[in-house]
C-alpha cells in the first residue's frame, strides 16, 4: 500500500490550510458562492438535498486499519455515525457541516487521506479490481500503475478545469471486475511478445447518454502510458464542449469525431508528449511497485487446508455456504480473499457504521495484514486471510452483520443514495433495493437464480450504474411522482453492453412483481447451467416484455 513521503504530506497539509482559509472567507461573506463552489467541489464537498456531503478518496480502494479507525472517529464526531461506500471505491459521509469540513480534512491528513479531486471537472479517483495483487486470473498487479496515474493526475495544472469530470479504471485480469469500458478511459493490461502494455479504451460512460468505450490503441508500452494519457487528455481539453454540460463528457467528443478520427488526433498530439519527462523509467516503476510487495505470507499445505475446511463444513453448512459465496481464490496457497457483504436487508446498500468501521479495522489487523479494500460493488474485502482462520472470521462477521452469503447474487445490489440524499435524484432508490431484497430473501432461491447484477439509480446520472446491470432500475419523475424504468441485458464485463429498456415505467410498489416476472421467465427458459445474461442474449427482450406487460 502506498505510503506518503514528506512531500506528499506537505502538499496535503498545505491543501487543508488553503481550504480552511477559503471556507473561513466564504462563511464571512468575503468569498462569493460562485467562486467558492469549484473550490469546495475539488475538495470533495457537495451540497445535497438535506445537508452537505463529503466524498473521501480511497485510491484504487486500498485502506489500512489506522485509516478505518480515523473514518470511524470522523463519522462519529462530525456526522451521524455511518459512512457510505461508493461505486468508485470512495467513502461518503452525508451529514457534515461546511464549517467542520476543514477540521475533517485535517483529521484525514493525519492518516494520509484526503478528499482532493473526488468531485469537480478534473480527473477523479482511479479504480481497479478489488482483488488486485492476489487474484488468480491476474496478469500483473495493476495497483502500481493506478498509483502512478494518481500521482500524475493529482493537482495536474493543465487538467484542473476540464470540460467535465473524468474517470479512469484499470484491469489486469481475465475477468473484468473494474468495468473499464464504462469509463472515460479504460486500461486493460496485457502482454505482447513478453512485454507489458495497455489496451486503451476511450469514451465510455453512463449518465444521460450511455456509451461503451472504444479501443483507440491496442498496445501502449508500459513506459509510454503517461505520455499517451497526457495526449488523450489534451485532445479532450482542447476539443471537448464547454457550452453544454450534458454534452461535455469525452464520450460525446469521441462519438462526434468517431473513434478513428479521435485516435488520429491523439496520435498527432502524442508526437509532442512521447519521450518527454513523463516517460516511465524502469527505476520509477520499481520504486512505486515496491509499495505493493507481497506481505509476509506463511507457507501452508494445500491438502491440509482443504482437510480442515472439510471438517468445518461438516460442523456448519452455513459456514460452507458463506465460504462458497463470499470468499475468493487467492494466488497463495493457504489463503482466501473474504468479501464482507454490506447488503443486509433493511440497511442501505454500501452503508457501514462507525462501530463497524472500527470492527473492520480490528479484523484487518488480526487477519489481513492491517489492510482492507473497498469495492465497486459497495462491499469491503479482506484480501489476505489464512484458510485456517476463515471459520473464526466468519463467526465474527455473523455477529457484525457482514456474513450475508450473497456476493454476486441479485441481492448484492449496486444502489446509489438516490432521493433520500441526492438533490439531483428523481426518485428514492434505497427503498426499491429493500423491497427487492425482501421479496427475494430466500438464499436457496437466489442461488438457484445464479449470478445476477441488479443496479439501481435514482436519476439519469447513473451513479448506480443501471445501464450495465443485468437488470437495471432507473428512477424517473412523472408529474412530480416517482416512477421506475426497468432495463435488462446490461453487462460490465470486457464485453460491455448497455441494457435495453423494457418498456413503460412502473410505480415503486410494482417493482418486486416486475422483477419476479423477469426472473420466472428466465428460470423457465434457461438451458442447464445457463446464466441470466446468456439466456437474455439468446432469447432477446421480447419474451421478457410479454411476461411483464402481458402482451
Amino acid at each position: 500500500m502506498y505510503q506518503y513521503d514528506a512531500i506528499d504530506q506537505q502538499i496535503i497539509n498545505e491543501r487543508v490550510a488553503q481550504f480552511r482559509d477559503q471556507t473561513t472567507r466564504y462563511l464571512k461573506g468575503e468569498l462569493e458562492l460562485d467562486h467558492y463552489r469549484p473550490l469546495r467541489l475539488q475538495n470533495g464537498l457537495y451540497v445535497q438535498r438535506h445537508a452537505p456531503m463529503l466524498r473521501i478518496a480511497i485510491p484504487y480502494g486500498m485502506i489500512n486499519s489506522r485509516q478505518l479507525r480515523a473514518l470511524a472517529k470522523i463519522t462519529r464526531q462530525y456526522d451521524k455515525g455511518y459512512a457510505h461506500i461508493t461505486t468508485r471505491q470512495n467513502v461518503q459521509i452525508n451529514w457534515p457541516s461546511i464549517e467542520d469540513t476543514p477540521d475533517i480534512l485535517a483529521e484525514l491528513a493525519k492518516v494520509q487521506m484526503h478528499a482532493v479531486q473526488t468531485s469537480g471537472n478534473c480527473i477523479r479517483n482511479t479504480t481497479t479490481d478489488p482483488f488486485a495483487g492476489v487474484a488468480q486470473d491476474e496478469l500483473v498487479d495493476p495497483r502500481p500503475y493506478c498509483e502512478i496515474i494518481r500521482q500524475w493526475s493529482t493537482f495536474h495544472p493543465e487538467f484542473a478545469f476540464l470540460p467535465r469530470k473524468f474517470k479512469i479504471a484499470v484491469s489486469s485480469t481475465t475477468e473484468d471486475r473494474a468495468a473499464i469500458r464504462a469509463h472515460d478511459i479504460g486500461l486493460q493490461i496485457h502482454k505482447r511478445e513478453g512485454q507489458i502494455g495497455f489496451r486503451v479504451f476511450v469514451g465510455g460512460g453512463l449518465g444521460r447518454t450511455p456509451v461503451i468505450g472504444a479501443s483507440i490503441n491496442d498496445f501502449v508500452e508500459e513506459k509510454d502510458i503517461l505520455t499517451y494519457l497526457e495526449a488523450v487528455m489534451r485532445i479532450y481539453n482542447l476539443y471537448g464542449r464547454r457550452d453544454n454540460k450534458y454534452k461535455a463528457r469525452i464520450k460525446i467528443l469521441v462519438r462526434a469525431m468517431g473513434p478513428e478520427a479521435f485516435a488520429a488526433k491523439v496520435a498527432e498530439e502524442w508526437k509532442h508528449t512521447r519521450g518527454n519527462a513523463l516517460t516511465l523509467t524502469q527505476q520509477e516503476i520499481e520504486r512505486v511497485s515496491h509499495f505493493f510487495t507481497a506481505p509476509a505470507y506463511r507457507s501452508f499445505d494445500a491438502l491440509d487446508s482443504q482437510q480442515l475446511l472439510n471438517e468445518q463444513f461438516k460442523t456448519s453448512t452455513a459456514f460452507k455456504t458463506w465460504y462458497e459465496k463470499n470468499t475468493q481464490a487467492h494466488r497463495v496457497v493457504g489463503y482466501r480473499s473474504v468479501v464482507l457483504s454490506l447488503k443486509v436487508t433493511g440497511i442501505p446498500p454500501g452503508d457501514v457504521t462507525d462501530d463497524q468501521l472500527e470492527a473492520i479495522a480490528d479484523l484487518a489487523d488480526r487477519y489481513s495484514f492491517g489492510e482492507a479494500r473497498t469495492t465497486h460493488q459497495q462491499n469491503i474485502v479482506l484480501a489476505d486471510v489464512e484458510v485456517k482462520q476463515l471459520f473464526a472470521v466468519w463467526q465474527e462477521l455473523v455477529t457484525l452483520g457482514f456474513a450475508t452469503a450473497n456476493y454476486g447474487t441479485m441481492t448484492d445490489m449496486i444502489c446509489c443514495p438516490g432521493g433520500d440524499f441526492c438533490s439531483l435524484a428523481n426518485a428514492k432508490s434505497i427503498p426499491v433495493a429493500e423491497t427487492i431484497q425482501r421479496r427475494f430473501h430466500d438464499l436457496k432461491q437466489i442461488y438457484n437464480i445464479g449470478p445476477l447484477d441488479v443496479n439501481i439509480s435514482g436519476c439519469m446520472n447513473a451513479c448506480g450504474h443501471h445501464h450495465i446491470g443485468h437488470i437495471g432500475i432507473l428512477g424517473v419523475d412523472k408529474k412530480g411522482e416517482e416512477w421506475f424504468q426497468v432495463s435488462i441485458g446490461g453487462d460490465s464485463s470486457y464485453d460491455t453492453r448497455v441494457a435495453e429498456i423494457l418498456g413503460p415505467s412502473f410505480s415503486r410498489v410494482e417493482i418486486p412483481d416486475v422483477i419476479e416476472k423477469i426472473i420466472n421467465l428466465y428460470l423457465a427458459q434457461r438451458h442447464p447451467d445457463e446464466k441470466f445474461i446468456d439466456a437474455y442474449r439468446r432469447i432477446g427482450i421480447e419474451p421478457f416484455k410479454a411476461a411483464v406487460y402481458g402482451k
